[in-house]
């Protein structure tokens, strides 16, 4: 009768430990990039527009956004984690823009810090995300959690992320992924909200997405390499030398964000696509959208923000947004649209 409660304390401590790790260490890619310093948009000194004409807003599945930016996945299942949830939900709500939570696998074994991820009455409005591991199929884990686990959230979509560097370093981590897209197929035929894939920052692969996409997702986040490394993260939390060789070793490993957009344009012109991994500022969103994506995704500059207070979180908002704006401005595009298909973006090297 014990188990459940010892591991739920496991992954309340996990959960604990990878916020201070990741606001106090160095567990950022530097050997890996996210490819985007290899493109640059072409400069326009007569753009012919108003600059107050601009409009970044977007939809995705189906809801309005009033700038394609994601709040990343982070956090939940502690008390700093709720503080921090509720402030970027407050600003996500403010600036209409979608947002995810961490992983609600401690919510579904510790039903009593499900508050913490509970979102939904600071952003009434937002569109908002749900969170498993989708390695938990493999682990007694099925429709009733996904949907226990939406309904937390009151959410629109259900993420579900892959992680096996992560899994492999990590202290008892799960790395049974055997069978698991069948799972996937069969979860995403059941659940009535959409079932979004998601790397946790080594990218997914073209042929990976297009396995995904055939199993019924309904977005791709490609999470790709060039940011913070769960690797090293991992690494940090060690419990002996081989997992702290093994975080070392994979500190870079992955596919580069940029690499994942391209190529998984290249053979789904039309999945709804989600750019996140290392992107640290609003030119790297105008770039990430420029080469197919839909919505750019950004954790860590959130959770330093988060971290320091609801204001900081504004900030960091109202930044980001006059940095897209200004790509738009400076490249003669009035919409999000205009810059996809403008060609404004090109390669360097």
């Amino acid at each position: 009768m014990n188990a459940p409660t010892n591991i739920s304390a496991q992954t309340q401590n996990r959960k604990a430990d990878h916020i201070r790790i990741c606001l106090e260490e160095d567990v950022q890619c530097h050997q890996i990039t996210n490819g985007l310093e290899r493109y640059r948009f072409t400069h326009s000194c007569l753009p012919e527009l108003n600059h107050n004409d601009i409009d970044i807003s977007t939809t995705f599945l189906g809801k309005h956004l009033g700038a394609p930016l994601l709040i990343s996945s982070m956090t939940g299942g502690t008390e700093q984690a709720a503080i921090i949830n509720q402030r970027l939900a407050e600003v996500a709500q403010h600036y209409k823009i979608a947002m995810g939570v961490g992983s609600q696998r401690v919510a579904v074994e510790k039903p009593q810090v499900a508050d913490t991820f509970a979102v939904r009455k600071y952003a009434p409005d937002v569109l908002l995300f749900a969170n498993l591991g989708a390695v938990q199929l493999n682990y007694k884990y099925g429709l009733d959690e996904c949907l226990r686990v939406v309904d937390i959230l009151e959410a629109d979509a259900l993420i579900l992320h892959i992680n096996p560097l992560q899994e492999c370093i990590q202290s008892k981590g799960d790395t049974n992924f055997r069978g698991l897209l069948d799972k996937i197929a069969d979860l995403c035929d059941k659940m009535p909200v959409p079932v979004i894939a998601k790397e946790v920052g080594n990218g997914i692969s073209a042929a990976i997405a297009n396995k995904l996409i055939a199993a019924g997702v309904a977005a791709i986040d490609v999470a790709g390499a060039g940011g913070t490394s769960w690797a090293k993260v991992e690494s940090e939390r060690a419990e002996n030398p081989l997992q702290h060789r093994l975080g070392r070793t994979f500190a870079d490993w992955g596919l580069p964000t940029a690499e994942c957009i391209t190529t998984i344009r290249a053979i789904a012109p039309n999945v709804p696509l989600i750019a996140s991994g290392g992107l640290r500022h609003g030119l790297d969103v105008a770039a990430a959208i420029a080469l197919g994506a839909d919505i750019a995704g950004l954790a860590m500059p959130f959770l330093q923000a988060a971290a320091t207070s609801e204001t900081a979180v504004a900030e960091l908002a109202e930044v980001l947004i006059a940095e897209i704006t200004t790509v738009l401005f400076c490249t003669a595009n009035a919409t999000l649209y205009q810059l996809k298909h403008s060609g404004s973006l090109q390669r360097v090297e």
